[in-house]
């Protein structure tokens, strides 16, 4: 792993606009996309290499040995990027910085995006579990049984417990299934060969 002085103190955070002056001027910079298979396909970073969140906390120092000196993480809002920022941090690579916004951002600024077939962002799909499971509660606890209500009360907790520790468990769950899987979804030693190929 290669760092210098300088940059280990890189801004924690970019924005887009930082994203694309820093693509033109520097040779080193490696864009690491941490959201699901099916994220990854319906649009990313031209350029930008694939290793799912999941991926690189399991394998964060092998991961953190193949990368460069200037590297950005992506995810579709910032929030899973900052989580993988904070493995590589904790793990000695102090050069990452977090995508603001994420690559709908860096899309809307005019970015370079891949397309390919659609598919919910994780974010929508855990507003959308999380607004059924608690509608189906309250609807459930007026014409079922008051105890249904139960369910509105955990998804509030689980929500809450979420935001206090900035991750995700419904999330990581959503991840997991078929919809969210890519035929073209790295393993973990495909992952670490693409950045070898990239160095």
């Amino acid at each position: 792993m290669n760092t210098t002085n300088a940059l280990d103190a890189a801004p924690k955070s970019i924005d887009a606009s930082t994203l694309k002056a820093w693509e033109d001027n520097h040779d080193d910079l490696m864009i690491i996309d941490v959201r699901s298979g099916a994220e990854f396909d319906a649009m990313h970073i031209n350029g930008s290499y694939h290793v799912p969140l999941a991926m690189l906390s399991e394998h964060t120092e092998e991961f953190a040995a193949k990368m460069g000196t200037r590297v950005v993480l992506v995810c579709q809002s910032g929030n899973r990027a900052e989580q993988a920022r904070k493995h590589l941090d904790a793990v000695g690579l102090a050069s990452a910085s977090v995508l603001s916004g994420g690559v709908p951002a860096y899309e809307a600024a005019g970015g370079n995006v891949v397309r390919g077939r659609g598919a919910w962002a994780l974010e929508r799909q855990v507003r959308m579990t999380a607004g059924s499971l608690v509608l189906a509660g309250v609807l459930g606890s007026k014409f079922i049984s008051p105890k249904l209500g139960l369910i509105a009360g955990g998804i509030g907790a689980g929500l809450t417990f979420s935001a206090a520790t900035n991750s995700c468990a419904m999330g990581q769950m959503l991840s997991k299934m078929p919809w969210n899987r890519s035929a073209n979804e790295p393993t973990a030693h495909q992952a670490l060969k693409n950045l070898d190929a990239r160095a």
